[in-house]
């Protein structure tokens, strides 16, 4: 058989909680691609979502608790995340005609690569670029 060889999932899952869990994941699958692979909720509360970038890896979240015992006690919008595209540019348009607030504009960096920065409706950072990190060695 030939072809791609399929890359392990990915072993690093960032997390965050949100207010209102539910519109940031439809947010986040509008606005920037990601896809809800699941998504375990009772009503308003999502106990768990896993949320896959496309070319590889995701995060997971979950609605914040008001439970002082919460084993798990992640404030919402307090996450940030660099992530990788290849298309920037595109994603820039789609983030921002889904309403993300811009927070750094489109431009190319000093280490080559491009990029931009917003934040979604929680609060939350996210910045996307091309930059793949430097080589294992």
């Amino acid at each position: 058989m030939t072809g791609a060889a399929v890359p392990p999932p990915p072993q690093v899952w960032p997390s965050l909680r949100a207010r209102d869990a539910r519109a940031l994941i439809a947010f986040l699958v509008e606005a920037f691609g990601f896809e809800a692979t699941a998504v375990f909720a009772e009503g308003d509360q999502v106990h768990h979502a896993q949320l896959s970038w496309p070319p590889g890896g995701g995060i997971m979240l979950g609605s914040a608790k008001d439970d002082p015992d919460d084993p798990w006690p992640l404030q919402p919008g307090s996450f940030g995340a660099y992530v990788v595209t290849d298309d920037p540019d595109a994603l820039f348009d789609r983030a921002v005609a889904h309403g993300a607030e811009v927070t750094a504009p489109l431009h190319d960096t000093d280490y080559g690569s491009r990029d931009f920065a917003v934040r979604d409706p929680e609060g939350n950072r996210w910045s996307f670029g091309t930059y793949r990190g430097e080589p294992r060695v």
